[in-house]
This record gives C-alpha cells, structure tokens and sequence, in this order.
C-alpha cells in the first residue's frame, strides 16, 4: 500500500514576463480567473485532494502570495460592521489551516528541477505531489483527487499527461511509453523538449507530479539539461531504474493560464459556470459574434 499524499510543492518563483506589464509588480500567480487568482485555485485543488501542507517556492517580491492566505483583520471587521456576512464567510472559509502554508525562497531562476529541490527540508521522507499554477484544470472530480486516488492504488511516482500535436513536443516533457491502457500509461523514459522529429511519443507532461521523495537525491547533483536549467524531467528519467513511473490521463480540460490566449479562454469558461454570470456573459458572446 503507497504512502498517503499529504504535502504539495508550488514552484511559484517566476517572473511571469509573457504578462508583462501586468505582472510588473504582481505576481501572474495572483491573476484571476473572474474572481479568484491562480493561487487559490492550485490550493483548494491541492486540499480537496486530502493535502494538509502547503509549500510554497517563491522568490522577491512574493510576498502577496503569502498575504493572501492570511487573514485580513480590517476588511474582516469592515465586512462585518456593514453586516456583509456573506462575503465575511466567503473571505473565510477558503483559508488554509493556520501553520499548513510555508514558503521557502529560490535565490535564482535555476528550473523547476531546482524549486522543487528547494523544498526538501519540508518534504521529508515521503510522497509529495507538485502543482503548476498555470494549468488550470476545470473538472467535475479535482484533478489532484483523480491522481492521489490513482497513486493509492499504483504507488510509484504518477505524472498528469495528454497528447499534443507533434510539433508542440519541444515545448513539454515527453514520455516514453511501455504499455499503455487507454487511462493509465507505464513509463519507460522521459525526454525534456524533444525535437518533433525524435519524440518518442506525443504524450506530454502537464502541471501535476505526485513524487517520492528519493527525488531529492537526483536533483541534489544540480545537473543542468534543456536550457541550461536544472530540469525536474532529468531528475524523474534517471530515477526509473529504481522506482516505477506512471502517466494519468485525466477526466476535466486544462486551461494554460501562463499563455495570453489561454488565460482569457479560462476566464469565459470558468465565467460561463457562473450562474451569476453566465446569462449576461452569453448575451455579449452572441453579441460580438454579431
């Protein structure tokens, strides 16, 4: 029986500069989607999944990240003086547990290898999983849930997966596949932004990991591979010779929240779901296509 999944890692240390120059100031994590940031959206996912500690891998000028799973003493008593307990119980009932939420810094822009390897003094000796804020996964079951649930029954190491056209595979960690079901895929190697004409499949890496801690010990050797980054995918290949590795298709549709076209895509989606919304949303969608 695996190890329950009880911590999550958010490599949360970018610049964000295809926002530029919204995120000149503010981190891309605390865009929203309607009403709510990037952030918030990875947490409730990760805690919906049965996770009780969050890690943070930020860098300068983060803080907001942070404050924004503290509580908010003035608005609160601003809320609650004008009776508005409605948002008060919004603005509430989100937040983490006090003492669940750490950050730990990533001094340089070194890969996402590094900001996860940045987080091992909080990781300890078990299964960990690692979210991407940018992707953005609207599903009926929380993407994270469908994986935990998966890995309680796999153990090894787990990573979300879906097929992209051929010529977008140097753009995405890609697997080499042993054998494949149809929902689950048996890894057999890992290839960093390969060339499309030597892929080894079109079955990509996206935003979720749930990983054994002996990760640590491949990215402690700091080896730097596509782009000269310390690439996590390095670290997951040459761990295979002695753990399993297995791929997740998943049930839901990713939005990729760190592209302009896909931020505005998760918006009118995530808006549509809104019954406050979406009767007026629609209006100006037929509107416009006017």
């Amino acid at each position: 029986m695996s190890q329950i999944v009880r911590k999550a890692v958010f490599p949360v240390a970018g610049l964000g500069t295809r926002f530029l120059p919204a995120t000149k100031v503010m981190p891309k994590e605390m865009l929203t989607v309607v009403d709510k940031p990037l952030i918030q959206y990875a947490v409730e996912e990760a805690a919906a999944a049965g996770i009780e500690e969050f890690i943070f891998v930020t860098s300068r000028a983060k803080n907001v990240l942070e404050d924004h799973f503290d509580r908010a003493p003035e608005l609160e008593d601003t809320l609650a003086r004008r009776g508005k307990n409605d948002l008060l119980d919004q603005l509430r009932g989100w937040l983490p547990k006090a003492g669940s939420i750490v950050s730990t810094r990533q001094q340089e822009p070194l890969g996402l290898g590094h900001a996860v390897w940045c987080a091992r003094e909080f990781i300890g000796d078990e299964p960990f999983a690692v979210l991407l804020v940018d992707d953005l996964i609207k599903s009926q079951t929380p993407c994270l849930k469908q994986m935990v649930d998966t890995h309680a029954r796999t153990g090894g190491s787990l990573v979300l997966v879906e097929d992209v056209p051929r010529a977008m595979t140097n753009r995405y960690g890609i697997l080499d596949v042993a054998s494949d079901d149809g929902a689950l895929v048996k890894v057999k190697g890992f290839v960093e932004k390969p060339d499309p004409s030597v892929a080894p499949s079109t079955l990509s890496i996206i935003g979720r990991y749930i990983l054994q801690p002996q990760i640590f010990g491949y990215l402690s050797r700091q080896q730097r591979g596509a782009g000269n980054e310390i690439q996590l995918t390095d670290a997951m290949a040459a761990m295979l010779a002695s753990s399993p590795y297995y791929g997740m298709r998943y049930e839901g549709q990713r939005y990729d929240c760190g592209d302009k076209l896909g931020f505005l895509k998760a918006n009118l989606a995530f808006g549509l779901d809104r019954p406050d919304l979406a009767p007026g949303l629609r209006d100006f969608i037929n509107e416009i296509k006017l």
